[in-house]
């Protein structure tokens, strides 16, 4: 077993060094000797992902989980590989299962609520392919064929997938080009750097008498054919800012042929333009009873009710453009309005955040946390610090605290995601800079490490823990990992900890179920044993 520790340190150092394939051998090495730890697939996959191989990552996060299915790490590392293959559904499901599992964790949520957007975002993309290939003359009869659709789905989705490549195979040359040219903008059927044959020269036809031009709506009945009319002059004045006018002949329009709906919500965007914004509302919903009345397309009864979300959306009123929007989208669903609806709902959540902050209960969870912090309940005082945080988003030093919790916890990846915004909040606050320090020395990141024990001493170049964390990754970047483990072991404090029965179980136990250190950092004085080890090198957590 000490031979799978050595390799799998080293694959963790060549992976924090950016090392991907060095990492790979060595944890392969690992997996040889040790093929039932479920730890060495996860890091394998990780490293496999760092290197964009996502088929190999997805393959070790799937054995993760057969060796260990509770152990919300392999959900997290599958979610992660299938995003990358672009198959959000799977990744989502992955993430879900994983929450499920372990309903409070960060990494989790944050990389479903990516895969989340990434899934909206690629079904606008496909609804806009669909559209241009149903618009195009020679693929729009193609759109019948179901096969033929489902290729486009999974072009879109990834143009690499094996499963995209085996469809491909089954289509015609001429359908693959074509698609892929007007996904992608291009005429792939016009070969290049040759010169086109000059068109043939047809015979001179006779020129053919000019007949008198045909009064426009000439076979229409009277007043329809004076309602278009007037709707054209109404445009016509529309296009040059002449609202006034414009308004008149609309409102002619109107009188003429009242159940026309392009005469009201022509009328509405003159209301818009001019921003009379509660008057655009009240003639789009007049449009929309008129519509609904006399049968009108339901694209334009989307037009109406996009409208007036446009209007609520300038009066700042999100959650009523939110619902207008929804309304659109249920009579006609465009690309244009779930973007439109996107931004309503995002601007809905940034007035909630806002409208949540008060600073004076954030002081009041920030000492909550603060006493469980004491008393080593560092997962309790992370539900503080993070309340705090929604309270008082700008307070780096909320950020700073929770990151000491993550430490404790072994959570470097939160814990120094937290720094990075502490240390953005403020540049200048010192403890942010050396907590990030000492999370990429528990890390195995010197390098990274050096850097912010740098910025510490430019603030204070005597502060003496900045000085000790610069002296000691100093040390570690000019030495090769058998040096660092000589000098971990001359340490008689970690002689000490090494000795100590309970540790060593402990640490047999990390290396065989990672998820049971959790509740071992629960207690103050094995966290401060595990944190001594971390900072001399000789264990690191991933």
């Amino acid at each position: 077993m000490e031979q799978v520790y050595q390799l799998k340190e080293k694959g963790n150092q060549a992976l924090a060094w950016g090392k991907f394939d060095e990492a790979v051998k060595y944890y392969t090495k690992a997996i040889a000797l040790d093929p039932q730890n479920h730890v060495l697939y996860s890091n394998r996959s990780a490293a496999y992902a760092k290197d964009e191989n996502y088929t190999a990552a997805l393959a070790d996060a799937d054995q993760t989980i057969t060796l260990n299915p509770t152990w919300s790490k392999g959900y997290s590392r599958k979610g992660s590989a299938l995003a990358y293959l672009g198959r959000h559904e799977e990744a989502i499901a992955a993430y879900e299962k994983g929450l499920e599992l372990e309903p409070g964790n960060e990494q989790l949520a944050s990389g479903l609520a990516e895969v989340k957007k990434q899934a909206a975002e690629l079904q606008v993309k496909t609804e806009q392919l669909f559209e241009k290939l149903r618009e195009h003359p020679k693929t729009k009869e193609w759109m019948n064929d179901p096969e033929y659709v489902k290729m486009v789905e999974k072009l879109a989705r990834n143009p690499f997938d094996v499963s995209v490549q085996n469809l491909v195979t089954k289509m015609k040359e001429e359908k693959i080009t074509t698609t892929i040219g007007i996904m992608f903008g291009l005429d792939l059927n016009v070969p290049m750097d040759v010169d086109q044959p000059a068109p043939e020269k047809k015979a001179e036809e006779p020129p053919k008498k000019e007949e008198p031009e045909k009064p426009k709506y000439e076979d229409l009945p009277q007043d329809r054919r004076l309602a278009l009319q007037e709707k054209d002059l109404g445009n016509d004045s529309y296009k040059k800012k002449d609202f006034e006018n414009a308004l008149k002949h609309y409102q002619k329009a109107k009188e003429h042929d009242p159940s026309d709906i392009t005469f009201y919500t022509n009328m509405a965007a003159v209301y818009f333009e001019q921003k009379e914004y509660e008057k655009c509302i009240k003639e789009c919903e007049k449009a929309i009873d008129v519509g609904r009345e006399n049968r009108a397309d339901f694209k334009l009864i989307a037009k109406a009710f996009t409208r007036i979300g446009n209007a609520y959306k300038k009066m700042e009123q999100w959650k009523l453009a939110k619902t207008y929007y929804e309304k659109s989208m249920s009579e006609h669903r465009t690309p244009e309005i779930k973007t439109l609806l996107s931004e309503v709902e995002k601007q809905i959540a940034e007035e909630e955040k806002k409208a949540y902050v008060d600073p004076v209960k954030a002081e009041q969870e920030k000492e909550l946390g603060n006493d469980y912090f004491k008393k080593g309940d560092y997962s309790t005082a992370v539900k503080h610090y993070t309340e705090a945080i929604k309270r008082n988003p700008d307070d780096p030093k909320l950020y700073s605290n929770r990151a000491a919790c993550y430490t404790k916890l072994a959570a470097f990846d939160l814990g120094l995601k937290d720094c990075d915004q502490c240390c953005k909040l403020d540049p200048k606050f010192i403890k942010g800079w050396i907590r990030k320090g000492k999370i990429l020395q528990g890390m195995q990141q010197h390098s990274k490490a050096l850097t912010a024990y740098q910025k510490a001493l430019e603030l204070d170049p005597s502060n003496q823990e900045a000085l000790e964390g610069y002296r000691a990754c100093s040390t570690q970047l000019n030495s090769n990992p058998e040096e660092v483990r000589k000098r971990a072991m001359a340490d008689p404090e970690v002689q000490q900890i090494l000795r100590d029965p309970a540790m060593r179980c402990i640490l047999e136990q990390m290396q065989q179920d990672p998820q049971a250190l959790q509740d071992h950092l629960k207690n103050p004085d094995i966290a401060a044993k595990i944190q001594k080890l971390l900072e001399s090198g000789l264990i690191a957590i991933h």
